[in-house]
């Protein structure tokens, strides 16, 4: 008799062949925070952008995906070892995708979260915490000395939940952001602002 099982959920980096996977739980976020008209990404995009390991392209993000324990499996034949293939994963819980900041005032590096998400049928069982844990553990990895991520403000569930976590509210602090959506047929902000660069090389 054979029979394989994890008691425990686990977390791995996503690959390229979990594209698919990414792009939908980006997409259920943003159905999540009444967003999803705003989603651009594609499976094209996210491929070109996005690092994965073993992979030669440097990507702009990294992402790293949560899994629950998988089911018990039970055969009266034993399975030759020969035979053997690897068990397929269960459905994917939950993301989080992020990528290296800096602090000046500290001079080290750290860790912007932009994306935290546990599906609906799986929340309530401290997989946002371990994903949370693990990117703690990247940023004490690399040197750095903190892990920054946005909430909206109506999102008091989420907001206590992190609080719960030692996580600071940044009241003082205002965002900004330049984007490039069209505005009136004009074209946007971001580009109007690009035209007074130019340019600067890196190689230079």
């Amino acid at each position: 008799m054979a029979s394989a099982a994890s008691s425990d959920p686990f977390i791995r980096f996503a690959k390229e062949s979990d594209v698919p996977t990414i792009l939908s739980l980006i997409y259920e976020l943003a159905a999540y925070e009444h967003a999803s008209s705003s989603v651009l990404a594609t499976e094209s995009s996210l491929r070109s952008t996005l690092s994965f390991p073993s992979s030669d392209r440097s990507g702009y993000a990294r992402t790293l995906l949560i899994f629950p324990p998988s089911t018990t499996t039970t055969t009266t034949t034993p399975i030759p070892p020969s035979s053997e293939q690897p068990a397929a994963e269960p459905e994917c819980a939950g993301l989080a995708l992020y990528f290296t900041n800096y602090s000046t005032w500290r001079a080290t590096p750290g860790i912007y979260l932009e994306d935290l998400f546990v599906r609906p049928q799986y929340r309530g069982r401290g997989y946002g915490k371990l994903l949370l844990a693990e990117l703690a553990k990247e940023v004490k990895r690399i040197g750095g000395g903190r892990l920054d991520w946005s909430v909206l403000k109506w999102n008091e569930p989420s907001l206590r939940f992190y609080e719960s976590l030692g996580a600071k509210r940044m009241d003082e602090w205002v965002g900004m952001r330049v984007e490039d959506e069209e505005e009136d047929g004009e074209q946007g902000a971001l580009s109007r602002l690009a035209e007074g660069g130019k340019g600067v090389s890196w190689d230079a």
